[in-house]
């Protein structure tokens, strides 16, 4: 299936001291490269945060006023997708994603479904887990998306839930879950 990917990786990472966490290093590669590696096929491949090197063929873009949340920089991630029925949305530091992640989110969005998230080992959807329907993303996604919640967003979607495999959700929000993943 083709599909167009896009990684969310702007955060203010404030639990973190501000540390670019997608830049982190877990098992070898930086969480962003995990990410990356994750959508490998996808048509673009979108990075929605500031430019880092080391990443070819990414297509860099930023909301017009960094820090106002994800749902902004999906906005901007969007705007480079331009023919993909299909959009996976991945955060910027998931230490476990892989492509078979990506593969199952996939093969979960049947004809009643708008998307697919993963839902963690305590059953909670995980919004930046998913994949989407373009034109059902484009449709959720607000006009002045500044500061809104994702969940709201995109909560009001028909999803279907495809739950984790072990690790497979799990983020880095603290220095605490950086030692753990290391």
């Amino acid at each position: 299936m083709r599909f167009a990917g896009i990684v969310l990786a702007g955060g203010a990472a404030r639990r973190m001291s501000g540390v670019d966490k997608p830049e982190l290093v877990v098992r070898g590669s930086s969480l962003l490269a995990h990410a990356l590696a994750a959508l490998a096929g996808a048509r673009p491949l979108v990075v929605a945060g500031p430019q880092r090197p080391g990443y070819p063929g990414v297509v860099w873009t930023r909301e017009p006023v960094p820090g106002t949340g994800p749902v902004a920089a999906l906005a901007a991630g969007l705007e480079p997708v331009t023919d993909a029925a299909v959009t996976v949305v991945l955060a910027g530091d998931l230490p476990g994603i892989r492509a078979s992640t990506v593969e199952r989110l996939l093969a979960a969005l049947d004809a009643t479904a708008d998307g697919a998230v993963l839902l963690d080992a305590a059953g909670q959807r995980q919004w930046l887990a998913g994949a989407w329907r373009t034109a059902a993303l484009r449709a959720a996604v607000p006009d002045d998306p500044e500061n809104r919640s994702l969940r709201r967003t995109l909560g009001v979607l028909r999803i279907a839930e495809v739950p984790a495999e072990p690790g497979e959700a799990d983020d880095i929000d603290t220095p605490e879950d950086f030692e753990r993943h290391r």
